[in-house]
């Protein structure tokens, strides 16, 4: 169900199919790479298992997305469009820079927490051999949050609303801690905080860095 749910809302890089019938196919061709790649990896999963999981034929998988890297990518898009749109919203909306921070962590845990399958494969294959993986670049992605924050410490340096220490390691402090949250969940659920635990730790470093607390010592 959750794999289904998942790609309902995935868009490949062709047009969108024309009727019900091809979406469905898509859909398939979809939830079984979702699958595999997630049990056995991107690399060791084939086409042939893709299409047989989908109860399709291979033409219909190079049809929609050409090939496997294709796929993949299309499993990629949706999330990612999902990850830029939470961070434009945080420029943009209002608040403390405290709250603004808290509600961007708070949002991406929750964004995690319903991409955990995709977030599992596109960090196995960044992390793993070179050699045979496709085009992803998740790079992009820890410098736009990196930037994001970074931006955001800065804002409330120059308010007042925090004390005059570094940036750079306030942001570091703020994305280790988000990191190591979204790194747990992931790996040792057992262990995990939730986005609860994710607030009550990120307030830990705001109290020490608020030039108000500092004041009213």
């Amino acid at each position: 169900m959750e794999i289904l749910e998942t790609v309902s809302r995935v868009r490949s890089r062709r047009t969108s199919p024309a009727n019900t019938a091809d979406q469905a196919v898509r859909d398939r061709l979809l939830a079984g790479a979702l699958h595999l790649f997630s049990r056995k990896g991107y690399a060791a999963t084939t086409v042939r298992e893709i299409v047989e999981a989908a109860g399709v034929t291979k033409p219909a998988l190079y049809y929609y997305f050409e090939n496997k890297e294709g796929i993949f990518q299309a499993l990629m898009q949706e999330a990612w469009r999902r990850f830029d749109a939470l961070l434009e919203e945080t420029r943009q909306e209002g608040g403390t820079v405290r709250e603004r921070i808290l509600r961007l962590a708070e949002r991406l845990y929750s964004l995690f927490l319903e991409r955990i399958e995709i977030a599992r494969i596109a960090l196995s294959v960044h992390y793993g051999p070179f050699q045979g993986r496709p085009v992803f670049d998740i790079e992009s992605s820890h410098q736009k949050i990196r930037s994001l924050i970074g931006d955001l410490v800065r804002e409330g340096i120059r308010s007042g609303e925090f004390q005059k220490k570094k940036a750079g390691d306030i942001t570091w402090a703020i994305l280790g801690i988000i990191h190591m949250a979204v790194e747990t969940q992931l790996w040792h659920p057992d262990q995990a905080i939730g986005g609860r635990g994710l607030g009550r730790i990120l307030n830990l470093v705001f109290e020490g860095i608020s030039a108000k607390e500092r004041k009213g010592e």
